[in-house]
């Protein structure tokens, strides 16, 4: 990772910088910059490139989604049929559409797409999954409830 980022131009300053915005989006320029031993100005304009560049995409806020009334995440594998580019587009604008779905991804393997998806208990989810029953296109749904997780990060390692 470090490489991908120093062969664009990036030094070891900007990677710390993006390590130090992973921990907490919310530090101050100020204090990001009395962390690293480098201006205010300094960190700002490397700040803006990795922004401008794409690098960093958007700074958020993680929820606790049980605090706020999601007891089930669950991944929902989907198969469908037939294979043609028309159906993957028609089902991606509808489960685009779905405020459940936090990610979708198309996949190889057994399935073709694999959601993750929040609600709030198993009614919820009987709807959720009746719901893409009636999508065209879709053949197979393979739904997983997770018991509890083992690990959750949105860090990535980038040395």
């Amino acid at each position: 990772m470090k490489k991908a980022l120093e062969n664009r131009g990036y030094d070891n300053l900007d990677i710390t910088i993006l390590e130090e915005l992973q921990m907490n989006g919310r530090i101050s320029v100020a204090d990001l910059a009395r962390k690293i031993h480098l201006s205010q100005p300094a960190v700002h304009h490397r700040i803006k490139r990795l922004e401008r560049e794409g690098i960093i995409q958007r700074y958020v806020a993680l929820l606790d989604r049980e605090a706020i009334g999601y007891d089930l995440l669950c991944f929902v594998n989907l198969s469908l049929n037939p294979h043609s580019q028309e159906v993957k587009c028609t089902v991606e604008k509808m489960i685009n559409a779905m405020p459940q779905v936090l990610e979708c991804y198309n996949i190889t393997g057994r399935s073709d797409m694999l959601l993750k998806i929040v609600v709030e208990n198993h009614r919820e989810l009987n709807a959720f999954i009746k719901k893409l029953e009636t999508l065209v296109g879709i053949d197979r749904i393979e739904t997983s409830v997770v018991l509890n997780h083992a690990k959750t990060t949105t860090e990535m390692a980038l040395e």
